[in-house]
């Protein structure tokens, strides 16, 4: 698949040919992440960084934060390297620096090595130094500690005149299960579903900036070259990844989805179909992703009210529940202003809420481990009040769970004593005068 590359400078966007001439600069970066990741993952690379040079490192931060991105540039060491992975980097692009000593100190699923080529030979300081070690011997040296390869052809770079496909294909053999991405002339988006198809990825930066072709374009010949057909079952999921409808995508209807960060379909009774567009029940679109076998298709989006369904359901299998259902009920509290609603007034009463979270943690720690009803009704209170908390703050479910997964990345982990100070030492005492 594609991996649209955004590589930063002086904090702005840029290309560069042959990894000297500045190109093109495309200014900010977020706003060009923004539409780069509704297909996939993207790569940043902060070039400051990489040439010794003061770091992007805020706006990298912000990118980490808000996207799935592989964060590479300057990162020679392990703790650069965990600090990117703490803060939710996907992966690690490691060049120069590569070594079993380094690589082996990560978790090998989330770490690149980078290998820029030039005639077969791997290239270091800014691509100016032979290293004399052929692409070959240093994948095989590298294969045992690695989840994936960054393979740069470095005479193609910036230039627009195509992959070598037959290379490509024996590095993919040499790399064993390490997943390999090519990146350097990368000149069509044909080009990019030949690769996807033998099992390579591509990074782009060159073509897209210059629109020779876009992220729409390779996910569409991807998906044509594969499946064979022209248009495709598409699950539409909400941000949590519950299925709120089935329906069909075309090339236009992509083409037309991400160009807005839409949910916008293919009707065989309509044709072109902006979901919503009556009804008020649009979509905002987060991301597309192909299945394994790049014959469907997965939309994320935000679902507006009344809900996907035209039955004015939240989706085609009627209400949802758990997390979903208990978030909607709030919101309809707050958009009912009934001054009855216990909700409202939570909302309304920041003492009060702040009282219940704890009236309800306290609770919850005197029960008894063993009175599994007692402990599941006080864990339901307590997490109604948290999450009127958090919609206080303007936060929702989907927040929290990226949150959650953003934590669970982190490969450094923290002694996770309890603090004992303030209402935490209150509780913890009141609960052990309670304990026979």
């Amino acid at each position: 698949m594609l991996i649209p590359s955004i590589d930063i400078m002086s904090g702005d966007a840029v290309q560069l040919v042959g990894g000297e001439r500045l190109s093109i600069n495309a200014g900010d970066p977020i706003r060009i992440a923004e539409s780069f990741s509704l297909t996939g993952d993207i790569a940043v690379i902060d070039l400051d960084a990489a040439s010794g040079q003061k770091p992007n490192t805020e706006v990298v931060r912000k990118l980490v934060s808000s996207y799935s991105c592989r964060v590479g540039g300057g990162i020679r060491d392990i703790d650069a390297a965990r600090q990117w992975l703490d803060l939710g980097a996907s992966a690690v692009i490691i060049g120069t620096a590569a070594s079993p000593e380094l690589l082996g100190a990560l978790p090998r699923k989330r770490v690149i090595a980078a290998l820029d080529t030039k005639d077969s030979i791997v290239m270091s300081h800014g691509w100016k130094k032979s290293t004399g070690e052929s692409i070959a011997s240093a994948i095989t040296r590298l294969r045992p500690y690695v989840g994936g390869f960054l393979i740069t052809t470095i005479e193609r770079e910036g230039r627009l005149v195509g992959l070598d496909l037959d290379q490509a294909k024996i590095i993919k053999k040499l790399a064993g299960s390490a997943r390999v991405t090519v990146a350097g002339g990368v000149a069509s988006a044909v080009e990019v579903a030949q690769l996807d198809a033998i099992g390579i990825d591509v990074q782009a930066g060159m073509a897209l900036y210059k629109n020779i072709f876009s992220p729409a374009d390779c996910l569409i010949e991807t998906m044509i070259g594969q499946s064979k057909q022209t248009d495709w079952p598409t699950v539409v999921c909400d941000e949590s990844g519950r299925a709120l409808g089935l329906v069909f995508s075309n090339a236009e209807s992509i083409k037309e989805a991400l160009r807005t960060s839409t949910g916008i379909y293919w009707s065989r009774k309509r044709g072109l179909w902006v979901k919503g567009l009556t009804s008020g029940a649009t979509q905002i679109l987060k991301r597309i992703d192909m299945d394994c076998d790049r014959d469907a298709l997965k939309f994320t989006v935000i679902q507006k009210n009344p809900g996907f369904c035209h039955l004015e359901a939240p989706s085609c299998w009627g209400i949802l529940t758990g997390t979903q259902s208990l978030e909607q009920r709030v919101d309809a509290s707050i958009s009912s202003k009934d001054p009855f609603s216990y909700t409202n007034r939570l909302l309304s009463d920041n003492g009060l809420l702040n009282a219940k979270i704890e009236e309800e943690a306290h609770e919850l720690i005197a029960t008894e481990a063993y009175e599994r009803e007692s402990v599941l009704n006080e864990a339901a209170d307590l997490f109604y009040f948290t999450f009127i908390k958090l919609r206080k703050a303007n936060l929702r479910f989907a927040d929290l769970e990226r949150k959650i997964l953003e934590r669970a990345l982190r490969v450094t982990r923290r002694v996770g004593n309890a603090k004992k100070t303030g209402s935490t030492a209150k509780l913890r005492r009141d609960t052990q005068e309670q304990t026979p």
